[in-house]
C-alpha cells in the first residue's frame, strides 16, 4: 500500500476512499456479530470474509445457514447474487494489469465499490491506482470489521436498529453521481435499471434486482447503432 501512495494523487485517492472503507469496517461489524449471536463459530464469518470476500453474498450465505439450510444451499445463494462481478471485470479487466499475479489478486478485490470507484476516475492510470489503493484498503477493514464483530458477538444486540444498511448505498451514489451528471447516455441507462430493480425487488429474493438491473446497459448499447443511423 505505501508504494502506492507516492504522489499527491495517490493521497487524494486515499482521502476519498477513506469514507468507503469507513462504511466497510461499519457493516464488516454488522456481518460479524450477526454470524456469531446466530450461533455460528467465531471462524465461519472470519475465514468466509477472506475467501469469498463478497458483502451482499456473505450475508445471504448466513442468512440460509441461520435458517437451518445446507451448505450446498448457502454456497448456491452467494454464487447467484455474487455473478454480478463478472460483468463487474469485464469492466475493469484492462485496469487490474497484464501479470498473473495482479489480474488474481484483481479479481479478488472486484467489488461493486472498487469497481464504482475506479470507473469514476478520469484517465487509465488514475483509475488502476484507484482501483488498487481503495481494493487493498477495502479489503483489510472489511475483514479487521468482520473480526471485530465476531469477537463482539451479541454483545452489540440488533445491528438493524443502527441503519448499517444504508451505508454502503449512500457511498455509491456519492462515487457514481459525477459519471450521472456529465454524460447523458449514462443517466439514461440508470434510471431503466433502478426501474426495473425497483419493480423487481417485491418478487425477487435479495440480490436479484441488482442482477436485474444490467438490463439497463442495453439501452446504452443502442445508442451508438440509433445514432449511425
Amino acid at each position: 500500500m505505501r508504494s502506492l501512495l507516492r504522489t499527491p494523487s495517490d493521497r487524494s485517492l486515499l482521502r476519498d476512499s477513506s469514507l468507503v472503507w469507513l462504511a466497510s469496517g461499519v457493516v464488516g461489524v454488522s456481518f460479524g456479530a450477526v454470524s456469531v449471536a446466530g450461533g455460528l463459530p467465531v471462524w465461519v464469518p472470519v475465514l468466509m470474509s477472506l475467501v469469498v470476500y463478497a458483502g451482499s453474498a456473505q450475508f445471504s450465505a448466513v442468512g440460509v445457514l441461520l435458517a437451518g439450510g445446507g451448505p450446498i444451499a448457502a454456497a448456491a445463494t452467494g454464487l447467484l447474487l455474487n455473478t454480478r462481478t463478472a460483468a463487474f471485470s469485464l469492466a475493469v479487466a484492462e485496469i487490474l494489469g497484464t501479470g498473473r499475479a495482479a489480474r488474481f489478486l484483481g479479481a479478488h478485490l472486484v467489488t461493486d465499490e472498487t469497481v464504482a470507484f475506479a470507473l469514476a476516475q478520469p484517465d487509465p492510470v488514475r483509475q488502476r491506482r484507484a482501483f488498487w489503493i481503495s481494493g487493498l484498503g477495502l479489503f483489510a477493514v472489511w475483514n479487521t470489521g468482520v473480526l471485530a464483530g465476531a469477537l463482539a458477538g451479541g454483545a452489540l444486540g440488533d445491528t438493524a436498529r443502527y441503519g448499517l444498511d444504508a451505508a454502503f448505498p449512500a457511498v455509491l451514489v456519492a462515487l457514481v453521481l459525477p459519471q450521472l451528471r456529465g454524460d447523458a447516455a449514462v443517466r439514461r441507462c440508470a434510471v431503466l435499471g433502478a426501474a426495473i430493480a425497483l419493480a423487481a425487488t417485491p418478487a425477487v429474493p435479495a440480490g436479484v434486482p441488482v442482477l436485474l438491473a444490467l438490463a439497463g446497459l442495453f439501452l446504452h448499447r443502442r445508442q451508438p447503432a440509433e445514432a449511425a443511423a
